[in-house]
């Protein structure tokens, strides 16, 4: 149980409108592990990102951080290890600077004037953000906007890292940087990684593991190759592989060739190109 980041135990979940977005999910993230969950929009995926922060209740299940359940007394420890960022950067970027909305939320966990200032620096150095202490958030461009948002989270130090469609509204060069500073941070802090999204381009690049939500449902969980390779299950959920997988697996099928390469450096390898 100590390995044990987050688990889920046959969670639902239902709006109070009666829309169930979640039925019966059973999940367990190990610490240090970097997972994907893929899904169509409307899968259930920011509902699931909301249990894990503790910020929603299941409606049947429990869901644990840590081995402390999310719920009661322990919501505010949940709250500090689970950090949540959410899709859309301007939810939490308020502050007049950028400085002050890294700084929000060390002060209000009371922490010192020093201590507040050594974790926003470590947080905008993080996120390359250094030198734009005194920017106006509204002023940042996409990429730099979201991550500012992951700053504000970084400054509180949680040991779980939750991203909601981090590549939303990123160009290529913004992906990209943030792929690469995402596998830093994982590999630099030993962070647990949790990612959230529909863009399976982009998740071979940050994460190990995939688990695959439809319609509430997790129908699918295991090795990133793996799930990718499950035709049906990519389908039915309405998803498919990496653009390059597709590319490769073509070319393959008429040379007599067998791989399946998730990313660009996977299928230069698998070419002979190292």
């Amino acid at each position: 149980m100590e390995n044990v980041a987050i688990e889920l135990k046959d969670v639902s979940y239902a709006y109070p409108d009666g829309h169930v977005a979640l039925q019966r999910v059973n999940l367990k993230v190990v610490r240090g592990e970097r997972i994907a969950i893929l899904g169509a929009n409307g899968a259930g995926k920011s509902t699931l990102l909301m249990l894990m922060n503790g910020l929603y209740a299941p409606s049947t299940g429990t869901v644990s951080v840590l081995g402390n359940p999310a719920t009661g007394r322990y919501l505010s420890t949940v709250r500090r290890e689970v950090g949540l960022v959410f899709q859309d950067p301007d939810d939490q970027l308020f502050c007049p600077t950028l400085w002050d909305d890294v700084c929000f939320g060390p002060l209000n966990m009371g922490l010192s004037e020093e201590e507040v200032r050594i974790r926003s620096v470590e947080a905008l150095r993080a996120m390359a953000l250094e030198g734009y202490e005194d920017k106006l958030p509204h002023h940042l461009s996409a990429g730099e906007k979201k991550r500012a948002a992951i700053a504000t989270v970084l400054a509180m130090r949680p040991t779980i890292l939750v991203l909601d469609e981090p590549t939303a509204n990123l160009d290529p060069k913004g992906r990209r940087e943030l792929a690469k500073l995402l596998r830093t941070l994982h590999d630099s802090q030993s962070l647990t990684l949790v990612v959230a999204t529909h863009d399976v381009n982009f998740v071979p690049e940050v994460a190990d593991r995939a688990c695959v939500l439809n319609c509430g449902r997790l129908v699918a969980d295991g090795p990133m190759k793996e799930i990718f390779s499950e035709g049906s299950v990519m389908e039915q959920a309405n998803l498919e592989p990496p653009i390059i997988t597709q590319l490769y697996r073509a070319v393959a099928k008429d040379q007599g060739t067998d791989g399946f390469p998730l990313t660009v450096q996977e299928a230069l390898s698998e070419l002979g190109y190292h």
